[in-house]
């Protein structure tokens, strides 16, 4: 039998040290992945294309009246902020004073070259200033249109300048979200394939663990299946070797006192037969000496005749002896025979008795297990067997179930261990017989 208090090999607590590093793994991923935030998908870039046509031109900036005779252009050229060298052509000469302009609050692109200022004429004319006020004005109201002109062809540079920029900003921006949206699918991919990794082979150990799980209880299952197998085996065993010796002394017992009774009535009948025939050998004697003594003078023939006799009294004698013995013998044995028939009988007798109660009990043991079975739901038609070892106080030593269902395995095992305990015969044969008993299950 084996033997199960010895210690798990080296090679079992390895290998339920590895299971056990398995689960808590599983365990640390399963609460990692439990408590990380999932990845965001990825944000869409739109990319919208502007062409300098839909750009909406600057406001009109009007001209300010001030009481400086400066110059139109070198006032718009403060405002405005060249992108493009212009190309410059000079002002006309106008013959007035130019005063001395304020200096600008900030910096601006260099103003055209002004023109000379004429010399003051020795003395003034009426008609000629006149005429060169107006020529001014005119040479005013040129400058101004020139001044605008180019005014409207520097806001039109810097528009396309700015358009250019912001195009080839947007293109820059559309190529950096390509890459960066081909970087993130990529890094996506990674991340998607280590995750996957990573749950396959939690996955892997999860499967693992429980196989692992399963078929060390099933070697549990089996070892302890034949551990109590042989256990039982070994009980019955022990069981039926004393039974076996308590009928074998008793039998010796009753078959020694009758062989002693049966020795001592042959002794006993063997010496009564032996002093008889002294006793009758001693009368004889006597007898014939008394008529050896009292008949001295009788014949031969008379003496022969008193022999004979004598001797046919002492074949009779024994042959008397002889049948009382045999008869005696004979007696021995009928009573014998009949006391051995009588002990047979009351044993088969009382075996029959133990088997009935035993099977009454086996009934009631059944009845009890049929009362307390929950029949599991959607289990109607399968069937069950349980073989059932009780002990001597009718507590449940084990239980082997057969069935296709799990289910219906599971409840008639819980049903026959929540009828325990059962209730004994108080016949220790009934009870040896009823220890161990098979019943069978249909769930309706």
């Amino acid at each position: 039998m084996k033997d199960l208090k010895k210690p798990q090999s080296k090679e079992k607590t390895i290998a339920l040290g590895f299971t056990l590093g398995i689960h808590a793994v599983a365990v640390t991923g399963l609460l990692f992945l439990g408590m990380s935030k999932p990845v965001e998908p990825p944000k869409q870039i739109k990319m919208v294309l502007v062409t300098p046509e839909d750009l909406l031109p600057p406001d009109p900036v009007p001209l300010e009246q001030t009481d400086s005779t400066e110059m139109a252009h070198e006032k718009l050229a403060e405002q405005v902020q060249q992108t493009a060298k212009p190309s410059v052509e000079p002002a006309p000469v106008i013959p007035v004073a130019r005063p001395t302009p304020a200096p600008s609050p900030s910096p601006s692109p260099a103003p055209a070259p002004a023109p000379a200022p004429a010399p003051a004429p020795a003395k003034p004319d009426a008609n000629k200033a006149t005429q060169e006020a107006k020529a001014a004005a005119e040479a005013v109201q040129k400058a101004e249109q020139q001044a605008a002109e180019k005014a409207k062809i520097a806001a039109a540079n810097k528009l396309k300048a700015q358009a250019d920029a912001q195009a080839k900003a947007k293109a820059e921006a559309a190529e950096k979200a390509r890459a960066d949206s081909a970087t993130k699918a990529k890094s996506d991919a990674a991340e998607k394939a280590k995750a996957d990794a990573a749950a396959k082979a939690k996955a892997d150990a999860i499967n693992k663990a429980k196989a692992d799980a399963a078929n060390k209880a099933k070697a549990d299952a089996a070892n302890k299946a034949k551990a109590d197998a042989a256990n039982k085996a070994k009980a019955d065993a022990i069981n039926k070797a004393k039974a076996d010796a308590a009928n074998k002394a008793k039998a010796d017992a009753a078959n020694k006192a009758k062989a002693d009774a049966a020795n001592k009535a042959k002794a006993d009948a063997a010496n009564k037969a032996k002093a008889d025939a002294a006793n009758k050998a001693k009368a004889d004697a006597a007898n014939k000496a008394k008529a050896d003594a009292a008949n001295k003078a009788k014949a031969d023939a008379a003496n022969k005749a008193k022999a004979d006799a004598a001797n046919k009294a002492n074949a009779d004698a024994a042959n008397k002896a002889k049948a009382d013995a045999e008869a005696r013998e004979r007696a021995a044995e009928e009573a014998k025979a009949s006391a051995a028939k009588q002990a047979a009988e009351e044993a088969a007798t009382k075996k029959a008795e133990a088997k009935k109660i035993a099977s009454t009990a086996k009934r009631d043991f059944e009845n009890k297990v049929r009362r307390a079975w929950d029949i599991p739901s959607g289990s109607s038609g399968q069937k069950a067997t349980a073989r059932v070892t009780l002990s001597d106080s009718g507590a449940v030593q084990s239980v082997i179930v057969s069935s296709s269902d799990p289910d219906m395995k599971a409840s008639v095992e819980a049903a026959v261990r929540a009828a325990a305990p059962y209730p004994m015969p108080s016949d220790p044969d009934a009870r040896r017989e009823a220890r161990t008993f098979t019943s069978s299950f249909t769930a309706k």
